[in-house]
């Protein structure tokens, strides 16, 4: 396997690595799972097949870019419905939190704890960040858009909040 150079170099075959896994690579099937949602229900991946989904990592509710970012895709979810897809937002916190940020802005859409971390870790979006010099590791805001037969072929890393919205809707 070639060996990246530093965090977030791409790999000779497609592949985006980090310190802790590497991200599934475009064309590959997304990895599956099964996470409990912001009303209680398991949700996983496979109840959407035959559907594109907007699968978006965040890193924690009710902070400013991730209030932000839910918020937008909030309001264009007709948008993106009418071009076949669902929207899932995965972060760290827990059901309840999600459920208390779903209700404070109105977001119409399932947002998923990976409170384990299992599933941030099988996308290689938990990373080593660096904030005023401190190192912690983090989810990076990091967007995949699945087929409707359950490959990625879409990855936005390092995501803007910013135009993003906008972004994923030109490639659904």
């Amino acid at each position: 396997m070639p060996v990246a150079k530093q965090i977030g170099d791409v790999m000779s075959d497609g592949r985006l690595q980090d310190a802790r896994r590497t991200m599934p690579a475009l064309g590959e099937p997304a990895p599956d799972f099964t996470l409990r949602s912001d009303d209680g229900r398991r949700l996983s991946l496979k109840d959407f097949r035959g559907k594109k989904v907007v699968l978006y990592f965040y890193p924690k509710d009710d902070t400013p870019g991730c209030t932000k970012e839910a918020c937008s895709f909030r309001d264009n979810l007709a948008r993106v419905t009418s071009k076949g897809a669902v929207v899932l937002g995965v972060s760290r916190d827990d059901a309840a939190s999600h459920g208390k940020f779903r209700d404070k802005y109105h977001l119409n859409f399932p947002l998923l704890s990976d409170d384990q971390g299992k599933v941030t870790e099988a996308y290689g979006v938990w990373k080593k960040k660096n904030l005023y010099g401190r190192e912690y590791f983090g989810i990076e805001r990091t967007t995949f858009l699945i087929d409707e037969g359950g490959k990625i072929s879409r990855i936005w890393p390092k995501v803007h909040v910013e135009g993003h919205t906008d972004e994923v809707l030109a490639a659904l």
